[in-house]
């Protein structure tokens, strides 16, 4: 990808998102598709904790991350609840599992909008462990998950109750993470080429479902071995910039800095028609996934286009700018968020588009 009028994005993103309630629509489509329900824990809760400690990682460097602790009556109540919301995400309900189970750490973050707390559950029987996050429920984050669920690749599993927002953990490893250690590595099944493909594919599905914010430690990369050789995706695993910013060049991956490696590599790999082969068929591969889910899509974006979730300024802006980019005067009607959107997902109906962002 080809960015002779780079510039740094991380100069565009607002400083502190707003927060976008939940409205009765929203909650109805939720109730709909079994994504809201009855939680024993609210996020506030997890607020109580009596004191924390940063968390380094193994090199003894701040991960931005506080471990918390609470009172000992606290910590029976908040953990006991807690084992309850994750056999609620992962088991639907099933509470026989639950005793099989036990918290293991709570890690609180202060970086970022949606401050999580990353909860570690761990498995009595086997020490198998794993992680899910309770987060302050946003209508935006909301519908970035349902996007990425409908016309991604990939299932997203999450809960809603009132102002808590649950969400199980995406594997992977973290984009910054992965250009640190494997691109250094001497690897012959490292495959450039198909990591190359894959940031394509990932850029033009962020551009469709303008999802923003895609900095290499917004997004993971899970590994699957392959008869011969090894399968990449790339997974976004934070979703608090759905269609809020003004800049198109938000929503595509290949501005940011952070992802310059990255970029490099399509350089290096690819040409201009390999780039438009692929953003091609990422294309078409949503075009089928609105086809197989359009009934929900559907229920979806009518809720979306009359919700308000950004400001008039960067509604006005981002419907200016990709008015320019598609030469498509349809996106100047919009007045929200979500007709914008509306407007980018019918747009890649037209097979005479062509992508301009090589």
């Amino acid at each position: 990808m080809h960015n002779t009028d780079k510039k740094n994005a991380q100069n565009i993103i607002s400083k502190k998102k707003n927060f976008y309630t939940v409205n009765s629509k929203l909650k109805a489509y939720l109730v709909d598709y079994q994504r809201y329900t009855d939680i024993p824990l609210e996020y506030e809760d997890l607020k109580r904790y009596h004191f924390s400690t940063p968390l380094l990682n193994q090199n003894g460097e701040d991960t931005l991350w506080e471990s918390v602790y609470y009172t000992q009556m606290d910590m029976e109540e908040i953990h006991s609840a807690l084992i309850k919301m994750y056999v609620i995400l992962k088991a639907a309900g099933d509470q026989t599992i639950a005793a099989h189970l036990h918290i293991e750490q709570v890690d609180y973050c202060t970086f970022g909008n949606s401050n999580p707390f990353r909860i570690k559950i761990v498995n009595n029987f086997n020490d198998n462990y794993d992680y899910f996050y309770v987060k302050i429920s946003d209508a935006s984050r909301i519908y970035g998950l349902e996007l990425e669920h409908i016309l991604s690749p990939n299932r997203i599993n999450y809960l809603v109750h009132n102002n808590t927002l649950i969400e199980e953990h995406i594997a992977g490893i973290p984009g910054d993470q992965f250009l640190e250690h494997q691109f250094s590595f001497a690897d012959t099944a490292f495959n450039e080429t198909r990591i190359a493909k894959e940031f394509v594919k990932f850029n033009e599905r962020c551009f469709v479902k303008l999802l923003g914010d895609m900095r290499s430690y917004n997004f993971v990369i899970d590994i699957t071995p392959d008869f011969d050789n090894i399968q990449y995706r790339i997974r976004a695993i934070d979703f608090d910039q759905q269609c809020y910013e003004g800049s198109k060049k938000m929503y595509l991956p290949q501005f940011f800095k952070e992802n310059l490696s990255y970029v490099k590599l399509c350089i290096k790999r690819m040409s201009k028609e390999n780039v438009r082969q692929y953003q091609r068929e990422e294309r078409a591969l949503i075009v089928s996934r609105i086809r197989t889910s359009r009934h929900r899509l559907n229920d979806l974006v009518v809720v979306l286009v009359k919700d308000r979730i950004s400001t008039d300024e960067k509604v006005q802006q981002l419907r200016d700018d990709l008015a320019r980019h598609y030469q498509q005067p349809l996106f100047l009607k919009c007045k929200t968020m979500g007709q914008i959107v509306k407007v980018s997902l019918d747009i890649v109906f037209d097979t005479n588009v062509t992508s301009l962002h090589i």
